[in-house]
């Protein structure tokens, strides 16, 4: 699989209801999880067997422009070892969730990473920084 957006994530694009400039968007780890461009939220990877680990990171110094979202690279500290084949999901969370922001099905969906540098990564207890392309299309492009 290479790095993708979900469909409704391109729907919400389209129609105002993701916001990448405002909204809060974070970025969390999973494993086992089959990519299905038709999944709109957290708890539709979850239910479909994917494990989410490490603490979710929020996206800082993010922008858009010409049609290309860029955030800072991101770093999740001492992600558990356990097993391979971690990628990554981008998703808008949304202020309903309060703390438990992977619990309820308000997260919604926008990107799924398995390609790049270091990806998809094994955790070993360490860092893992997930560096996002420093090429054109940044961590995503409409063109």
């Amino acid at each position: 699989m290479a790095n993708a957006l979900f469909t409704p994530a391109k729907e919400g694009l389209l129609d105002g209801s993701l916001d990448l400039d405002t909204a809060t968007i974070k970025a969390v780890l999973v494993r086992s999880y089959t990519f299905s461009a038709a999944h709109k939220f957290l708890t539709d990877v979850t239910g479909a067997g994917g494990v989410l680990a490490g603490t979710p990171q929020t996206l800082a110094g993010k922008s858009v422009v010409g049609g290309v979202f860029d955030a800072n690279d991101v770093t999740f500290t001492a992600v558990a070892a356990n097993a391979s084949g971690h990628s990554v999901l981008v998703y808008q969370t949304s202020a309903a969730a309060g703390g438990a922001d992977l619990a309820t099905s308000a997260q919604r969906l926008i990107g799924y990473y398995d390609t790049g540098t270091l990806l998809p990564v094994t955790p070993n207890g360490g860092d893992i920084t997930v560096a996002w392309d420093s090429g054109a299309n940044k961590i995503f492009a409409i063109s």
